[in-house]
């Protein structure tokens, strides 16, 4: 199988490797670090040992005296393994580069990721950015049916292996760890809130629809937000010259998983979930941009009460971006209000839209790109298109 590089650089010191499952992130350890020493927590035996006694990583390392790389995959699994690993990076001189990656921080959150007081550094695996596949193996299309999962993008049958991969979550992050008690009214939230996938989050009317209280949907959607699955983009104030909108918007990590949640059927249009889906590409390409260019930008949407909205703003060292998505292949003056008013307010930001298109536009100066070449050009460590 062709190993497909990837944008991402971790550390020289030890560091937290967070991503949700199927990004990439054991391919990537064991192509950069082919000597660890590497225990795996998903592999039953490993879990159970590491379970009964953490100390017993004290004693695989004993035997390792020389071992410059240690990996632990899924730490979440055993979050008491952090009080040992504190221990040996103090102790030992000098200390391995510890590497410990998780698709879950609920549980670390809560029992023990500050035990290691700033000595590991925290870094995020996205999917596949669409310039780490090259023109040659990106397909836009594609990408807004399946998504950009690495898990996926490999697999004989991607179609399965996506309809598989939120029941995988369900079953063994949810389920046998016991995060929520009724996992149908989680099964039903799920449905109802892929219908908030790119638009501002209303909790309330999620909980009508689920029939459940707006407390127990707030829960779920921390769990979502725990396990990395989703994420909430909260409104640009900076300087701000007008009256704000104060609720976030909330994306999927991946459009391929969005899709796969959303229900259709007869009244479902592809226009609509194919333009929500559109639009949680670019939010998780310029996520991914921004974490693996060092993490120092802000990404945040604008909307006035007044109704004019615009799908992303980048505001960081590097510059500042006002980004709208269209799901069309023709540009109408309409389409353009939002970010002229943006642009009046912030005469600083360079003005993009995204379309459908195969021609780079300049119209009342707004820059109008393609879609699809502008994604192969998002490449971190550079301005962005």
């Amino acid at each position: 199988m062709t190993i497909i590089r990837r944008f991402f650089e971790g550390p020289g010191s030890s560091f937290f490797l967070f991503g949700p499952r199927g990004t990439g992130k054991s391919t990537w350890l064991r192509e950069r670090f082919p000597e660890a020493v590497w225990i795996d927590l998903l592999m039953p035996e490993e879990h159970r040992e590491y379970a009964a006694r953490p100390e017993r990583l004290r004693e695989r390392l004993a035997a390792s005296p020389d071992a410059e790389s240690v990996v632990i995959d899924e730490i979440q699994k055993v979050p008491e393994l952090l009080d040992v690993v504190h221990e040996l990076i103090e102790s030992r001189r000098p200390p391995p580069r510890f590497i410990l990656t998780g698709s879950s921080a609920r549980k670390l959150r809560r029992g023990g990721v500050n035990l290691l007081a700033g000595r590991a550094l925290l870094r995020y695996l996205h999917p596949f950015l669409a310039s780490e596949l090259g023109a040659e193996r990106f397909d836009l299309a594609r990408a807004l049916r399946l998504g950009m999962l690495p898990l996926v993008w490999a697999a004989e049958e991607p179609e399965e292996v996506l309809k598989a991969y939120v029941g995988l979550y369900l079953r063994e992050e949810v389920q046998l760890e016991g995060i929520v008690r009724n996992l149908g009214d989680f099964s039903r939230f799920l449905e109802a809130i892929s219908f908030s996938h790119a638009a501002v989050l209303n909790l309330s009317d999620v909980a009508r629809d689920c029939q459940v209280s707006r407390t127990t949907v707030e829960g779920y959607l921390g769990v979502l937000e725990d396990l990395l699955l989703a994420m909430r983009l909260p409104v640009f104030t900076r300087r701000a010259r007008r009256q704000l909108v104060a609720r976030p918007k909330l994306y999927w990590f991946d459009a391929g998983v969005f899709a796969s949640v959303r229900p259709t059927g007869p009244l479902d249009r592809w226009q609509e979930i194919g333009g929500a889906a559109l639009e949680g590409l670019v939010a998780q390409h310029l996520r991914a941009w921004i974490d693996y260019s060092g993490g120092e930008h802000q990404l945040a949407y604008w909307r006035t009460r007044a109704g004019s909205e615009v799908d992303f703003v980048v505001y960081g060292p590097a510059g500042f971006w006002a980004i709208e998505v269209k799901h069309a292949a023709t540009i109408r003056p309409r389409d353009l209000r939002s970010l002229r008013a943006f642009g009046q307010d912030y005469p600083e930001a360079q003005l993009r839209l995204l379309y459908r298109g195969r021609e780079p536009l300049e119209i009342s100066g707004v820059r109008c790109l393609p879609c699809e070449s502008y994604l192969l050009q998002v490449v971190p460590g550079e301005p962005l298109p």
